[in-house]
């Protein structure tokens, strides 16, 4: 590998750290919390905290410890308790607040005995008290409560099963909802008639606040109807475990409650907040990019679909730019956000980011000068301990040198073993932060 090459790949990683920095969680809050004498100002809406008798934080997700951790500094002496869950791994220590860590991105006992002592003293809070609530990314499998009659290990299986079929994440989280007693504005229905303020960092595309983590504090906009069409048209209602299909079947006869909707009475006293996005860590990335030399576009802050399909897409880009020199001259740097899905074909081990990277490096093979890398900014990609994964035009060359074939090792939806094969995995450990993903493409001059 000579010298333009390498410096390309640590120039590559050093525009993802620093979208990684814009998106640090306990800054996210104290840009939008302050706190003035006996006044909690949480952008720019006046809280009075004399009114208040006890003031907590709940709230599930692997960026919730840092986010706590900045309104203990922020609350100090005024701060009653609190709970919270996030991911195994995720932990940091916290003075007055409890943290159950737990399972992701299957939810697991210990998450669901966490939600259970948030649900406890969600039930001791009256209307003189205050709870703030922190969710992030993974807040949907850290906060589990299955729905009357179904189990645990039944909402595992229906996790995993629309995790697997290639569901966008607001088709998920809509079964999700209709599957639990705390997602899609139902924490807020336990809260009531405590004060509530939710924190969000953003890990959906667009950031609609019903999605986030399942819209745990938000009036919800689906519907039991539209959880069996999403059901129908992935063709999985039938694979879902027999509890699972009893309770959407009551639903849709109207024995079971909906999810709590605009309007009702819950919400008179919530105020639901977004401190922190891929879009502002997509901005930070791109500022680095452009004070280390390189023409900078954005390409999308909101990509989402069928992972490989996206990859030669990148790909396609990434070969105009060298061809013709558009959308933007050399060096360049196109940046991309959001979330994709991988529609499972095999039985190997990786994730979107990593699935991404190998198929772009298949496209991409022979381009000189040109690296591409794509990693989760919570730093775990799938069920592995990478973030993702870095190539560029020569990474095949050298894969089919150590006898790794890179197609081969894709219909196997097999990335991680074959990045760690070629040593060009991206592991940064826990980020304590997630706001999606971030794709860098670099092209040399």
């Amino acid at each position: 590998m000579n010298e333009a090459l390498k410096k390309l790949r640590h120039e590559a990683v050093a525009i993802f750290h620093a979208g990684l920095r814009a998106v640090a969680p306990d800054e996210a809050v104290r840009r939008h919390v302050r706190r003035d004498g006996n006044f909690l100002i949480v952008a720019n809406h006046p809280y009075d905290l004399t009114r208040f008798r006890k003031i907590f934080v709940i709230g599930a997700g692997k960026a919730a410890c840092p986010m706590a951790a900045a309104l203990e500094e922020i609350l100090s002496d005024r701060l009653t308790g609190g709970r919270i869950n996030v991911k195994y791994g995720h932990l940091l220590p916290l003075k007055k607040i409890q943290v159950q860590e737990a399972g992701h991105p299957v939810p697991d006992a210990a998450g669901l005995q966490g939600t259970q002592k948030i649900l406890d003293l969600l039930s001791k809070a009256g209307k003189d008290d205050l709870l703030m609530c922190v969710i992030s990314g993974g807040g949907s499998a850290l906060l589990p409560m299955p729905g009357e009659g179904i189990s645990l290990a039944d909402k595992q299986n229906a996790t995993k099963l629309l995790l697997a079929c290639g569901a966008a994440i607001n088709e998920i989280n809509a079964v999700r909802k209709h599957l639990s007693q705390v997602k899609g504005g139902q924490l807020a229905r336990a809260a009531y008639p405590a004060t509530l303020i939710t924190l969000m960092l953003s890990d959906v595309i667009g950031d609609p606040l019903d999605v986030i983590a399942s819209g745990p504090t938000v009036p919800d906009q689906s519907s039991f109807h539209e959880v069996k069409m999403i059901l129908d048209k992935y063709g999985i209602h039938d694979q879902l475990p027999a509890a699972a299909q009893k309770h959407i079947a009551k639903g849709l006869a109207g024995e079971i409650p909906e999810t709590p909707k605009a309007g009702e009475a819950i919400f008179n006293q919530t105020q639901n907040l977004i401190v922190g996005n891929n879009r502002q860590a997509i901005a930070a990335a791109k500022v680095e990019a452009q004070n280390l030399g390189y023409h900078t576009a954005i390409l999308s802050s909101l990509i989402e679909g069928e992972t490989k399909e996206v990859a030669r897409v990148h790909a396609a880009i990434a070969k105009e730019i060298r061809l013709s020199g558009n959308p933007i001259p050399l060096p360049a740097c196109v940046i991309s956000g959001g979330e994709t899905t991988v529609t499972l074909r095999g039985n190997g081990l990786g994730g979107r980011n990593q699935e991404f990277v190998l198929a772009a490096a298949i496209d991409i093979s022979g381009l000189p000068e040109t690296v591409i890398l794509s990693a989760g900014t919570d730093g775990t990609d799938g069920p592995t301990n990478a973030a993702g994964a870095i190539c560029d035009g020569e990474t095949i060359q050298r894969a089919v040198k150590l006898n790794a074939n890179p197609q081969v090792f894709f219909n196997a939806n097999d990335s991680y073993r074959f990045f760690e094969k070629i040593g060009d995995l991206l592991i940064t450990g826990a980020t304590n932060t997630n706001v999606m993903d971030l794709r860098i493409m670099l092209l040399g001059s």
